[in-house]
């Protein structure tokens, strides 16, 4: 790309931003003229439910980005930029509006989700028809594919050797932000016939969620609030991000998700701070390290991507698939187990979308191990209903939780849900919340309240049962047969 092209067009995707954004830094820097366009792909819009909030969370984040490119136009005196927002399958739309714009090159970012392969595959066949070169490059993560390898040259499969290996490598330079505004004066203004609002809801043909409800930020300047909050506690991250009841996340995961906010941006803080003593910035660091270590098993190890287990032999686990695994599932869905952690964390997720990363290995663990039911199934849930769902990281998440993954904890590991409870939700705080039905409940009572005394349970107007279900399980008896379960892959295995 060393000579520049007369025009080209940048296609975002899971990139909403304008600063560090280096698909844009490229097109910016690379072509005298640059049109900037999103696309609601209906091949992955159709599938999902009309009320979701991660594409109202998007449709927002857009509207402000439209704003920002217009700024950014006017800057350099240059009127009518902005944000070309498109409406079907992407992989006709880009090239499509590539030879209306008359763009000699189409840039974007990399993403090795496997459907996103292919879809990017007939795009750029779809482009070369037309004489347009398509270049992508890495954006979401800080090192991708290839970066970090084992000193034999193979993809790590162990995350303490990779975030060894990540933490030597890393520096100024992998870290530092692209200068987007050091080219903008190369926006170019959109054509009046392409000069149209960012899409309705209800253009889309979905409906409003309760995303403004729940006061969940939108685009760089929502992203930018969460990190400039989360900053001034991150020393203490270390000591309170496992408790749900307390502020101790930074809430960022659905704008990495989407990319309202650089990864690189967040690193660096994280870098920065860890060097100057922060043990809850190496924390949070050592947990974005985890984010590119699952992105790179997932670029290293199609098959994850494909629902086959990582460790292949457990995929002879003998799950529950039959109508008991079915009626367990959907109480598990509905949070309605009889456990109250569990129940509260996935009551949690159905109502807001989000879940705490310490309830997603007990909700999973206790899916794949006190209820015997296919990790997939969890895995399937996740992705309908978080706001911050990525593939990549849930797959990991859940492989992990099922002793199936790469690194994973031992199948013979397994979360006692009551214990959990008691550790993380002393005082039934977040319980409360979410299981408002266990609300006059003991601090003791409400990890178990099947286990509460006759009159405890009359005074708090509670009928185990009736008002709140009986344990689905025993967790004894599950965990042995978890243990016989499992104990398949290691007769397989020897």
């Amino acid at each position: 790309m060393d000579t520049p092209f007369s025009s080209g067009l940048v296609w975002l995707r899971r990139d909403l931003r304008a600063h560090d954004n280096a698909a844009l830094y490229q097109a910016l820097k690379h072509c005298r003229q640059v049109h900037v366009a999103f696309v609601f792909d209906t091949a992955i819009l159709d599938a999902l439910p009309r009320a979701d909030r991660r594409v109202e969370f998007i449709r927002e984040s857009l509207e402000e980005l439209d704003q920002r490119l217009a700024e950014l136009g006017q800057s350099h005196n240059t009127q009518g930029c902005g944000l070309i927002v498109r409406h079907g399958v992407a992989e006709h739309e880009i090239p499509k509006l590539a030879h209306q714009l008359g763009a000699l090159a189409v840039f974007a970012s990399h993403d090795d989700e496997p459907h996103a392969q292919l879809r990017d595959n007939h795009v750029r066949g779809h482009l070369a028809d037309h004489g347009i070169a398509f270049h992508t490059c890495k954006d979401h993560v800080v090192f991708e594919r290839q970066e970090v390898m084992t000193l034999s040259g193979t993809a790590f499969s162990v995350f303490t050797p990779y975030k060894n290996a990540w933490l030597r490598k890393v520096n100024d330079f992998y870290l530092k932000a692209y200068p987007v505004e050091r080219y903008a004066q190369h926006l170019a203004p959109r054509p009046p016939a392409l000069r149209q609002p960012v899409p309705t809801l209800q253009d889309l043909d979905f409906e409003s969620t309760n995303l403004q409800a729940l006061r969940i930020p939108t685009g760089e300047s929502g992203a930018q609030g969460l990190l400039a909050d989360f900053l001034h506690r991150i020393d203490e991250y270390g000591h309170r991000r496992d408790f749900p009841a307390v502020k101790g996340p930074s809430y960022l995961s659905v704008h990495l998700r989407f990319g309202t906010v650089s990864i690189r941006q967040l690193a660096r803080e994280a870098h920065a701070r860890m060097q100057s003593g922060s043990e809850g910035a190496a924390v949070w660091l050592s947990e974005l390290i985890w984010r590119d270590f699952y992105v790179q098993v997932l670029a290293n190890f199609a098959h994850v991507g494909q629902g086959e287990s990582f460790k292949r032999d457990y995929d002879a686990i003998h799950w529950d698939h039959g109508p008991h695994g079915h009626k367990l599932f959907e109480a598990w869905c509905a949070g309605r187990t009889g456990y109250p952690l569990v129940d509260a964390a996935m009551r949690q997720l159905n109502q807001t979308g989000y879940m705490h990363n310490r309830l997603r290995m007990v909700v999973a663990s206790f899916l794949c191990k006190d209820l015997g039911v296919d990790w997939r199934w969890g895995e399937k849930y996740f992705a309908t209903h978080l706001n911050d769902f990525d593939l990549s990281a849930n797959n990991g998440g859940w492989q992990w939780a099922s002793s199936s993954g790469c690194d994973a904890q031992p199948y013979f590991r397994i979360f006692n849900p009551i214990s959990q409870s008691e550790k993380f939700d002393t005082e039934g705080k977040f319980i409360r919340r979410y299981v408002p039905e266990l609300a006059a409940l003991s601090g003791k009572s409400i990890h178990a309240p099947w286990l509460a005394g006759e009159l405890e349970l009359q005074a708090a107007g509670i009928e185990i049962g009736k008002t709140y279900p009986a344990p689905v399980v025993d967790h004894a008896e599950a965990r042995e047969k978890t243990l016989a379960r499992y104990a398949v892959v290691k007769k397989k295995a020897a």
